[in-house]
């Protein structure tokens, strides 16, 4: 019997958007494995991809639309057509009454290809309504990196090959960024040394020459503290502060307020740690910095990522191949985006994303009447769960689209059962290289499972708009990756395989940088206060990482343990009367949950570590621990700014 092989793109919420082959027979699939053929990603993926097959067919996966009148009342099977014209009705009625702007969309970015741009151009068709602005993840960063460079652009992971020296600041590739994983091996097997700084360990802890963990939220302390060891040296690179940078005599005044002896001590890092450091980046040059997601999750983050840029540049390692400091890419920039529709009408309201809830919650002139989500679970992912469940139950309506009745599910009143990316036809570029992938539908769409394109296609049929959206998706998508076919890749090339997307290899090596002046921007300002302060009443800093098996809420109740397990330092589970497995309670200023208790040696006191992504309704649901604030540039959400205690549960 003949299998047949369908390549497609990965479309989760992950950076190394991997290239795939699905293997299908009679109708179903039965293997997704990587791509050997896909210039990066070569032939390897990670243990989320094989587990997805499992997701597509889970029992637990709705299949056919529901509807309810209300939360106390059960979920009853309905026909598209219901649900599509109960969803158009209210619409046209609350626009009608309250005006557009008392609708919330709220995109998510659970799948991120060419196609979720028509999304927003429904709703900019219908008139513009309320929608997110700001960040749950790499805002900050963005924001930061602009103040530095002008515009953030990140080197090409295949440039890392170029690197002598490799530092991993708060990145675990290991279960995030897998493709990145050769990378090191090779600068390792050259000689090269390969640095991880993370408060707390993860699996590339074991890829590594030496990890470094500084108090959490305090790494521009440690970043000053290598560049005064480095200046002490005479080993900064003078021609560029000099020649392709502005305010650099600004900062090395910051620096001078401070020995690099105190800025260990403000970072909890030793001097033989910062020593290390530098020595890296004076020796083994070029070094190449990538900067992890975790690194933007406090309040004051840009210090840090300012600080982190100005030691490569300080160091010489802006412009050149094989250094840089990378955090991202433009996931967006491959396509036409006048498709959203952005100019159809006048700027309309926009809610702070890191405070959602609260935005919702005193929304007036309107009140957000009606909310509609796709690609989110925001009721588990936002900050402050208890504000996100008040929000939603206070809006009149919700409308859902997902795979599973997970958190945000339990909030509507119409849950539109989505396909996944293997049913599915569009194009995929990353937020973490340069390529775009094809995604090909590799089965037919599970029950009656819907494309959010064919959603919004057939929504559009009950306005006036219909002949604007109602396309194919041929020619939308012929329309939408212009700028790729400008590039000179065709749609019917795109279609089998990868594209490189006429990116730099290596930003800035002309050392021409899009600010104002045309040079790298030294920070001019710092006002640390009270980063990494303590609060004796809540020792802990929270620390919600990635896991390694699941990507974000994208689980099954049956994926669930029956309690979150929460990772604790051994001494201070010892002074706790602590025991490895004990049934704890973790309290914030905010909630509390309940969870399992995993002592840890070698982990830092300050820190309670623990899986981002677990579902209320499983028990699990740490984001009623989080505070709902917005990050000083970027509005990103500082998820670690959370502070805990733990006490043993009675």
């Amino acid at each position: 019997m003949n299998d047949t092989i369908v390549p497609t793109t990965c479309t989760r919420d992950c950076p190394n958007t991997c290239g795939l082959l699905a293997r299908i027979r009679d109708g179903r699939l039965i293997a997704l494995n990587a791509d050997p053929a896909h210039p990066l990603t070569r032939g390897v993926t990670c243990v989320k991809a094989a587990r997805y097959i499992k997701r597509i067919y889970s029992p637990e996966r709705i299949i056919r639309p529901l509807i309810r009148d209300s939360h106390s009342q059960p979920w009853r099977n309905a026909t598209w057509d219901e649900v599509l014209d109960t969803v158009a009705s209210r619409l046209q009625t609350i626009a009608a009454e309250s005006g557009p702007e008392a609708i919330l969309y709220y995109q998510g970015y659970g799948e991120r290809t060419a196609l979720k741009l028509l999304n927003r151009y429904f709703f900019n068709l219908f008139g513009g309504v309320s929608t997110p602005v700001g960040s749950l993840c790499g805002g900050t960063g963005q924001g930061a990196q602009d103040l530095d460079f002008g515009k953030r652009v990140s080197h090409d992971p295949l440039d890392h090959y170029n690197s002598r020296s490799m530092i991993l600041w708060g990145r675990n590739p290991a279960s995030t960024n897998v493709s990145l994983v050769p990378v090191i091996r090779e600068i390792r097997r050259r000689g090269g040394r390969v640095v991880l700084i993370d408060p707390a360990s993860s699996k590339s802890a074991s890829l590594v020459d030496r990890h470094i963990a500084p108090k959490p939220g305090t790494d521009a302390f440690l970043a000053m503290a290598v560049a005064k060891l480095i200046l002490a040296q005479g080993a900064e690179d003078r021609a560029f502060m000099e020649n392709h940078s502005v305010c650099a005599d600004t900062y090395l005044s910051i620096l001078a307020g401070y020995s690099a002896e105190e800025l260990c001590t403000r970072c909890d890092v030793s001097v033989e740690d910062a020593r290390f450091l530098a020595e890296t980046l004076m020796r083994q040059k070029p070094t190449s910095t990538l900067l992890g997601w975790g690194l933007h999750r406090h309040e004051e983050a840009h210090l840090s990522i300012r600080a982190i840029d100005a030691l490569a540049a300080l160091s010489g390692n802006i412009g050149v191949s094989g250094g840089g400091v990378s955090q991202g890419f433009e996931e967006y920039g491959p396509y036409d985006q006048r498709l959203w529709g952005d100019d159809l009408n006048p700027p309309r309201r926009t809610l702070l994303l890191p405070r959602i809830g609260e935005e919702i919650l005193t929304a007036r002139d309107p009140e957000i009447r009606m909310i509609y989500v796709t690609a989110a679970n925001p009721v588990c992912m936002a900050p402050n769960t208890s504000k996100m469940i008040a929000a939603f139950r206070k809006a009149e309506f919700v409308v859902y689209s997902g795979h599973f009745l997970d958190d945000t599910a339990d909030q509507a009143h119409v849950f539109l059962p989505a396909t996944t990316f293997l049913e599915e036809e569009d194009v995929m570029a990353s937020y973490g290289h340069n390529y775009v992938g094809p995604v090909n539908p590799a089965i037919a769409p599970v029950g009656q499972c819907h494309s959010e394109f064919q959603m919004f296609h057939d929504l559009a049929g009950r306005f006036d708009f219909a002949d604007r959206f109602q396309r194919s998706v041929t020619d939308w998508l012929h329309d939408l990756c212009a700028p790729i076919r400008e590039q000179g890749c065709s749609m019917a090339e795109l279609r089998k395989g990868a594209f490189r997307l006429n990116a730099p290899i290596v930003p800035y090596a002309d050392k021409n940088f899009p600010t104002p002046s045309g040079k790298f921007q030294f920070m001019t300002e710092f006002e640390p206060g009270d980063l990494g302060r303590a609060d004796p009443a809540f020792p802990y800093r929270l620390l919600t990482i990635a896991p390694h098996g699941f990507i974000c809420s994208e689980r099954t109740m049956d994926d669930h343990s029956p309690l979150p397990v929460v990772i604790l330092a051994e001494e201070e589970a010892r002074r706790s009367g602590l025991k490895d497995g004990d049934e704890v309670v973790v309290e914030s200023r905010t909630g509390s949950v309940r969870a399992r208790i995993e002592i840890r040696a070698g982990q830092r006191g300050d820190i309670l570590v623990a899986e981002r992504g677990g579902w209320l309704k499983a028990g699990h649901g740490l984001n009623r621990l989080t505070r709902d604030i917005s990050s000083t540039v970027g509005r990103g959400t500082p998820y670690y700014e959370t502070r805990v205690r733990v006490l043993k549960s009675a």
